[in-house]
């Protein structure tokens, strides 16, 4: 399961995602200070915990505390150029990931309340979207999507869509990194990426 965020831009070049399978690290990073300060320094980073306390609204030593905990796990590390208490963080990774599926029934559950709490996260993000989208020029709310597909597939043919979503997605990564590949009028856009299998609906196959 991956969780996207935007790239970190400039600095050195990051590794293009993390993978979380310690159940202790899918839990810590479930809680959503951390996925927000985790998603800022992918976008907005490196930056201090009185920066991150700005940009979160929450207190400087709650906010540094909680970068502690995402180096504990590899999320983020110390980034050059600090002085004295005043260290910067950065992002690790481009993105995080993990585990659809797992036999070992710790990691599996750790790895299904993350999903829930991202799920969550993402749909609080586009409830705000939509609750602000009036103040946006004409040609960006003609050009949003909003809607749904229902699709009959078999598990091969879904994850076969996700890698061509991928395809499709990734030449545009490079412009978060680097600006200079942006063209005018770029600006930054949350694309979700979510399918399931939908169970309220009755399936022909268990009648």
């Amino acid at each position: 399961m991956p969780e996207t965020s935007a790239p970190q831009p400039g600095g050195e070049q990051q590794p293009r995602s993390i993978r979380l399978t310690d159940p202790r690290a899918l839990r810590a990073y479930a809680h959503p200070l951390r996925m927000s300060l985790v998603g800022l320094l992918r976008s907005s980073g490196p930056f201090t915990a009185t920066r991150a306390a700005e940009l979160t609204g929450e207190s400087v030593a709650s906010c540094s505390y909680h970068l502690r905990i995402l180096a504990k796990y590899g999320l983020v590390e110390e980034a050059p150029g600090g002085r004295g208490r005043e260290k910067p963080w950065r992002a690790t990774a481009r993105y995080t990931e993990w585990p659809e599926y797992s036999e070992d029934a710790s990691v599996a559950e750790a790895a299904d309340a993350l999903s829930t709490a991202v799920a969550e996260r993402y749909f609080e993000r586009v409830t705000r979207a939509m609750e602000n989208r009036h103040r946006l020029p004409r040609e960006w709310r003609e050009a949003e999507e909003f809607g749904d597909s229902l699709l009959h597939l078999t598990p091969e043919e879904l994850a076969g869509l996700g890698r061509r979503i991928d395809e499709l997605l990734r030449p545009y990564e490079a412009r978060a990194s680097d600006p200079s590949l942006r063209p005018e009028g770029a600006r930054p856009v949350s694309i979700l990426r979510i399918a399931y299998l939908d169970q309220d609906i009755p399936d022909s196959e268990e009648e």
